[in-house]
């Protein structure tokens, strides 16, 4: 599709992006912007970091495109119900993409000194994964979702490995891929697809928390046959070409997008 077919297909709709004002979330709402959708976003931020939030929210409305931004805890069941009952309002035409790129968890060890709480093992998994499946119940149940909408979750190579005090959001990895295989077979008679999305190391403000990321930064550089980092924009574009009219039949799927860094020993 040339730009002006795209915005043509995209024309009036809208993407939700959860987890908007930073990283993966950012980039996808600034390139499907760019491709003609209207863009709600989610995102929780305080003062010192709200400022990039409402630059995203500029440089959309710059592109010509509608933007509403939540700032608000999307694992908060009243919170969620607000924010679906604006989009209801503030949307004519129908959600074609929900993106789910939440990344707020404990990061602790299972043992040893400072372990990890229940409630944190609970709220990491409630946030990191099970969201998803209440935000894409609320979409439904409301008639929110276009005919050909899709679904993505940010998943990682920690759903299948392991690295220091990321346990209990590894477990919230495996389980999103759990539930966009769940939500593939069950939306699928209803012409949504839901595909999770696994980057390679990514250079992202989430990153940056997980103890030890200089050396994962350092081992994927070296490792990836590009000799670079996967970027935000890289997942962007592949994002924008899912949820084009010929890959209506690409669902269920843990989809990599790393430039080859998983195949390299």
């Amino acid at each position: 599709m040339n730009n002006s077919t795209l915005k043509q297909y995209f024309d009036g709709h809208w993407a939700l992006v959860l987890g908007a004002s930073s990283g993966f979330g950012e980039a996808a709402c600034l390139h499907f912007a760019e491709a003609g959708l209207n863009i709600f976003g989610v995102h929780l931020d305080r003062k010192a970091t709200l400022e990039n939030a409402e630059r995203i929210q500029s440089n959309i409305k710059k592109m010509g495109r509608q933007v509403q931004f939540f700032n608000m805890n999307a694992a908060d069941d009243t919170k969620r119900a607000e924010a679906v009952s604006a989009m209801q309002s503030l949307a004519p035409k129908k959600i074609k993409v929900l993106m789910h790129s939440l990344a707020f968890g404990a990061l602790k060890p299972f043992i040893g000194d400072d372990t990890i709480s229940k409630a944190q093992v609970e709220m990491t998994l409630d946030v990191m994964a099970s969201s998803l499946i209440y935000w894409s119940q609320d979409l439904h149940n409301k008639g929110l979702f276009s005919d050909d909408a899709r679904i993505f979750a940010m998943t990682s190579a920690g759903s299948s490995r392991v690295w220091k005090s990321y346990g209990a959001v590894s477990a919230a990895k495996a389980a999103l891929e759990s539930y966009i295989r769940q939500l593939a077979l069950e939306l699928a008679p209803f012409g949504v697809t839901a595909n999770a999305i696994l980057a390679g190391v990514t250079d992202t403000p989430a990153l940056r928390k997980i103890p030890g990321n200089p050396e994962m930064i350092e081992a994927a550089t070296k490792k990836n046959p590009s000799k670079r980092l996967t970027t935000p924009q890289d997942v962007a574009k592949t994002l924008l070409a899912l949820s084009l009219p010929h890959c209506s039949f690409v669902t269920g799927n843990t989809l990599r997008v790393d430039g080859g860094e998983n195949i390299v020993e």
